[in-house]
This record gives C-alpha cells, structure tokens and sequence, in this order.
C-alpha cells in the first residue's frame, strides 16, 4: 500500500515544521562573499583557482564530492532498472 501526501507550504513553513535552523544569514554571507569574489575574474583559469580555493579541503573536496555524486546516480539507475525488472 502507498499513501501520498502533498503539503502546501513556503521553503520557510517546512524548515520551522521539520525545526531545522535558519540559516538566511549565513546564506547571506556566503552570497556577497562569492559575488565580492567573482567581480575580479575575467577568464576560466581565474575562476577555477577561485573554486579550488573555497571549496572544502581544495581540490580533493572538489573529487570526494564529484564520486558521491556519480555514485549515488549509479546506485540510483541499479536501483530502478531492478524495480522495473520486479513490476514485470
């Protein structure tokens, strides 16, 4: 049996319903500091030493979460090719 659920809501609604923190500020912040930032950069080589700079532990942060990612797609697509083969 399934049961669905649709709630209509703001972003705002649902962060306070699940208590998760506000964090407008901080994403405040974190937005002047990157348009602060990307106003000086006037080619690709600028802009990825930028990204190397501000992402978590570099560049090795950069290609831990790039493998999260392709993993979880891979696991996803394993996950619903074998769903369909069940619904058969």
């Amino acid at each position: 049996m399934k049961v669905h659920i649709e709630i209509d809501c703001t972003p705002e609604e649902a962060r306070t319903f699940m208590g998760l923190p506000d964090v407008s500020k901080a994403n405040t912040v974190y937005v002047d500091t990157m348009a602060k930032a990307m106003k000086g950069v006037s080619n690709p080589d600028q802009l990825q030493e930028i990204a190397k700079n501000m992402a978590p532990m570099g560049q090795m942060g950069l290609k831990l979460f790039q493998n999260f990612v392709e993993g979880s797609m891979a696991a996803g697509a394993r996950s619903t090719g074998s769903s369909k083969k069940d619904d058969d």
